[in-house]
């Protein structure tokens, strides 16, 4: 049984939906090991408290980055956590963190990346006039927004969509993609080829 940590800093919607779907048997062969967010009233640990789950709180305020990584990174290993799920998590992770898991962190990023890295990408995404949206997960690596493309949901914009609108949609669309990627990261049944993500044949 592989073993999840899971990184938050807000509501953690994308957190519930892999936990949901993992108590639903729509993703099997792991457990969520830990949840741990870099601030204390963040609802996402309220949520994992609620489902049982193991939940910490690590504050990152007044904390120096590598000081505040160097924790989490040892709560995660004490956790024997097999990959690292970023959830709305709001933090840069040094090259330190990264490399202590290498090809085991994953990210969900709501645009069709490389288009519209950092914040507010669905309100990029919609003021530039896309005419296709959706989201991307992707391993981390030292760079914003930059790892290997592991999975991507697109969608038709519609002519009545509004920014708000957009990003629900968005977020729809990351609460099935997320665990389907953590599956398929999971199954190991792939290999890195350069910049590419090929899942290998059967």
């Amino acid at each position: 049984m592989k073993r999840l940590g899971v990184l938050l800093s807000g509501r953690g919607s994308n957190f519930a939906a892999i936990a949901d779907n993992i108590v639903q048997g729509r993703l099997t062969g792991c457990q969520i090991a830990v949840v741990i967010s870099n601030k204390a009233d963040a609802a996402g640990l309220v949520a994992a408290r609620e489902r049982e789950l193991k939940a910490l709180a690590i504050e990152a305020r007044g904390r120096k980055r590598a000081e505040h990584d160097a924790e989490i990174i040892a709560a995660l290993k004490e956790h024997q956590v097999d990959l690292v799920i970023l959830a709305g998590y709001m933090r840069l992770l040094s090259p330190e963190f990264v490399q202590a898991f290498p090809e085991r962190i994953l990210n969900i990023h709501p645009s069709l990346l490389p288009a519209f890295p950092g914040l507010d990408a669905q309100e990029q995404a919609f003021n530039y006039g896309v005419q296709v949206a959706g989201c991307t997960v992707h391993f981390v690596d030292e760079e914003l927004d930059h790892g290997v493309i592991v999975l991507q949901k697109a969608f038709p914009v519609h002519e009545g969509d509004d920014s708000q609108a957009l990003a629900e949609r968005i977020l729809e669309q990351e609460h099935i993609a997320y665990s389907e990627a953590i599956g398929r990261v999971l199954s190991g049944e792939y290999r890195v080829v350069g910049r590419r993500y090929v899942r290998n044949a059967k």
